[in-house]
């Protein structure tokens, strides 16, 4: 690094260890207050002023006009976030500018929150808690006014198979569940044996009374034999294998009646009116969402209608709002770590300054074969 002060400017608050840790570093830090996200403008207008790097989410659109603000200054944009839908890559690698993103860390923080609102629709935590706090709890009785669902011994399907979709198989192993998977690109048969090892094991020792199963299967055949769908694919608007819509009518109406639909992946993977039209009518028995098409919710979403709210939860898009998850400045840690580190990576040169080598990078593509740019400060 040279004496110059690197300005940074973070469209939001990253946590005060990772933000102290740039400024001990010298680094010149400016934070939008927030907590709503700036306007577009003000974005460029801090990249034009000359910034050195910009810390986004994924709220935050960044495209060919931020970037010709910044070009010639701007170096590298780091998303607080392992998607990155918000940011146009084709013009991030016309304008050479590297993004970095924070994969890996969040991988079990978002798979546990997902197992959790699996639970939480199934066993209708949301409206037994309403109706101690209305003081419409008379007696205890068996069963009325409602049961819930179980979910251990139960056949879930996993949509996506990747490190997300693989955490959550790990954390159904406790539960005594079957699991089907379902992925369109890549299927991982190792780990699914690996899994298949442990849950024979199970059994042998005497820990589970019946023995549990994994299986890759169709779409089709996951959704119609399963009693929860947990998705975990990312969003492709495109190609051979789009993501777009994934769930709609047809496949909505393929579930079991008994079914629950949990989704904390991307929310278009959704066609959030054919799901409300399934809640509705009953195609499914619930559904548990942490994202959506529009965020935040828009007030006239059909997710929000009173006649399903007793079968559709609602969260704000914290699936990996563990606090180590998203605060620790360690980036085998934590995403804020994991964030300032790809940042740093880029500012500073390390590797050599060859983008290919620097492992938060994901536009790789736009360096390959240039090796070591030396564009760094």
């Amino acid at each position: 690094m040279t004496s110059k002060a690197i300005r940074v400017f973070a469209t939001c608050h990253i946590g005060e260890p990772a933000e102290n840790l740039l400024r001990e570093k010298g680094y010149d830090l400016e934070i939008y207050p927030g907590p709503e996200a700036p306007q577009k403008s003000l974005v460029i207008e801090k990249v034009r002023s000359g910034v050195d790097g910009l810390i986004v989410t994924l709220r935050d659109p960044i495209d060919a006009e931020v970037f010709e603000a910044g070009k010639g200054t701007l170096k590298v944009v780091s998303q607080i976030a392992v998607g990155f839908d918000n940011i146009n890559r084709a013009d991030a690698n016309r304008y050479k500018v590297p993004i970095t993103n924070t994969p890996e860390v969040l991988n079990d923080a978002t798979a546990e929150f997902a197992f959790f609102m699996m639970g939480a629709v199934a066993r209708r935590l949301w409206d037994s808690e309403q109706m101690v706090r209305e003081g419409k709890w008379g007696a205890w009785h068996p069963y009325l006014p409602f049961v819930g669902d179980e979910i251990s011994g139960k056949t879930i399907a996993v949509i996506g198979t990747g490190r997300i979709g693989l955490a959550m198989i790990k954390k159904c192993l406790g539960f005594d569940m079957n699991v089907l998977c379902y992925d369109p690109v890549y299927q991982n048969h190792q780990f699914a044996a690996d899994v298949q090892q442990v849950m024979d094991l199970r059994h042998k020792l005497g820990m589970v009374k019946e023995a549990n199963w994994i299986k890759y299967v169709s779409l089709d055949e996951a959704l119609a034999e399963a009693d929860y769908v947990s998705l975990h694919v990312p969003l492709v608007r495109e190609g051979k294998m789009p993501t777009y819509h994934l769930m709609n009518e047809r496949t909505l109406k393929l579930m079991r009646k008994d079914a629950y639909l949990i989704n904390a992946a991307r929310g278009p993977v959704i066609d959030e009116a054919a799901l409300a039209k399934a809640l509705k009518e009953r195609w499914i028995a619930g559904a548990a969402l942490d994202v959506y098409a529009v965020e935040p919710l828009p007030a006239d979403s059909p997710l929000r209608d009173p006649a399903i709210e007793d079968r559709c939860r609602l969260y704000p898009h914290f699936a990996s709002a563990g606090r180590i998850t998203r605060l620790s400045p360690d980036p085998q840690k934590g995403m804020a770590g994991r964030c300032i580190q790809g940042l740093m990576d880029v500012l500073e040169n390390n590797y050599g300054g060859d983008r290919t080598k620097m492992p938060f990078v994901v536009n790789k593509e736009a360096w390959i074969g240039s090796g070591a740019d030396g564009e760094g400060i």
